[in-house]
Parts: structure tokens; sequence; C-alpha cells
């Protein structure tokens, strides 16, 4: 998750680089990749203990919200399926059931190479995903404290009035792949601010409180979690929601890096300096995607 440390753009002069990563940003970024990384694959793993996802504070197993299985057909050959409310999809290959190493089809939740470890063993995969649970909130409130400090996202995320106005205009510029050029590549467009928050102040606390209160312990300390999220079925519902929605922000933003010019926002998040793109010849909105 890059997040760009970018001062107030000048209204004249264009530099040719800027200092756009603080050496804390860049550090926090990579861990937090390598984390939420090993998060995904051992919280796959863990939910192959029971694959299915519940609404309330208790199980209700002939009425899940999800539900990944594996069945016998009528010829005796395994099928994956996936159940979503009263629907059934068949995903065999995938889902419910998939190919182990040798090429024959096995019931299991996720395929091997989606979780971590990669043979169920929930006990192994609860460590890492523990451990690497308290990496996740250390970091992340590192990177808070710090950029509380600089009113990096005061500065730099919340948003204005120009623009909430702009909206139309960035998801119209978004569609026709337009990136920024100029003083507009040096801050955020409308759409970047919102899905910066969204993770900073919604996803990544929420996944956070939603696997506290999966916790028995932590219900016991605090009655009021289960309460606030509906039950701890419901938490472990929102809980993958929120993890699925930082996969898709992921994918978002890897799609856009490469878009917008994979090396020099490679560059950028490594070392902190980033080329500015020059200006267009012909005149568009300066509000584009990056």
């Amino acid at each position: 998750m890059a997040v760009a440390d970018v001062a107030s753009a000048g209204a004249e002069e264009v530099p040719d680089r800027i200092y756009r990563h603080s050496g804390l940003t860049r550090a926090t970024h990579w861990i937090n990749a390598i984390t939420l990384f090993v998060l995904l694959l051992s919280g796959l793993n863990i939910f192959m203990a029971e694959p299915g996802l519940f609404i309330g504070q208790y199980a209700d197993f002939d009425h899940p919200a999800v539900r990944i299985f594996a069945a016998h057909a009528a010829d005796g050959h395994l099928v994956g399926v996936t159940q979503i409310g009263n629907s059934q999809i068949t995903t065999t290959g995938f889902l419910g059931v998939s190919n182990n190493a040798t090429g024959h089809p096995v019931a299991r939740t996720w395929p091997t190479w989606m979780t971590l470890p990669s043979y169920r063993d929930l006990a192994t995969a609860r460590r890492w995903h523990f451990f690497f649970a308290w990496v996740l909130v250390i970091n992340g409130a590192a990177y808070l404290a710090w950029n509380t400090y600089v009113r990096h996202i005061q500065k730099d995320l919340w948003l204005t009035r120009q623009d909430i106005a702009e909206i139309p205009q960035s998801v119209v510029d978004h569609a026709l792949l337009r990136h920024p050029t100029g003083l507009a590549a040096t801050r955020y467009n409308v759409l970047q601010k919102l899905a910066y928050l969204a993770v900073i102040l919604v996803l990544v606390p929420g996944m956070v409180l939603t696997g506290l209160t999966m916790s028995p312990g932590m219900d016991a300390a605090l009655p009021i979690l289960p309460w606030a999220f509906g039950g701890r079925q419901t938490a472990r519902t929102l809980h993958f929601v929120f993890a699925w929605s930082l996969v898709l922000f992921f994918i978002v933003h890897m799609v856009e890096m490469v878009l917008a010019g994979p090396i020099n926002e490679i560059t950028s998040i490594v070392t902190g300096w980033y080329r500015v793109p020059k200006a267009h010849s012909a005149p568009h909105s300066d509000k584009g995607a990056v």
C-alpha cells in the first residue's frame, strides 16, 4: 500500500523529481505488504477448519451465508461446491476440490498454493496468523503516529469540497486510463484519497477489531465487541469481507501501478524519489489515475 508523502505542489514550476515517500513510509509499506500476504494465506488455512461463514453469535450450519465443501456426484467422483445463501455453484478444480501434487483431485477448501502452510495445519496457521497480526498492529501504529505528527492525512488525504466536486471527472479519467502529469502527478486525485482513507480508517481497523472479536478471551474482557459486530460469527464473516476488500485494493493498486509506469512507481517506493511525468500538450483534466 504505497502512500505518498507529498508536500503541496506549487502553482508555477513543475519539478523534474520529488521526494515522494519518506523512509518510514517506505519501510512500513514493505512490512505491510509482507504482513498482509502472510495473514491472508495463514487465514485461509485457518478457515479450512470450518469452511463456512455465518451471521449471528453462533454458527447455524443449516443456514450458512457462505460455505465451501466437497460432495460426491452421481458417478462417485468428487465435486467442489461453493454455496452462497441458498445458491450453489460448482467450483471443482479450485474451491472445494482441487488437484494435489500428483494431479489427483482431493477434497480441500482452497488449493495448496493459497494457504500457509500449504498442508492443513490449524495450529501452525494460527501461530503465523497471530504473530503477523501483531506485526500489522505495531507497524500500523508506527505509520499512524508518524503521519499524525507530520499531518500527512490532514494535508494530503483529507477530502475538500473541490475533491468531492471532481469525483465524476476523476471516474471518467480512470475509465479512460488518463494518468496525471505535471503538477497533478505530485498530489492525490480524489479516488486515490477515498481508497487510501478507506484502507487506513476502515479496512485495516475493521479487520483487527473483528479478529479480536473472534477471541473468547477478548469477548470476556470487552463484551462490547461481539455486541458491536452483531455476534462472533458475524464478526468472522466481516473479517473475511475486510480481508478480501484489501485483496481487491491490492489488485487495483497493482494494475494502476503498471498503467502509470511500473519502473517509476517502484523506484519511488524503494528510493523515495519520483520522476514527475511531463504535462501533455493536449489539455484535459489534471485528475487521473495513479
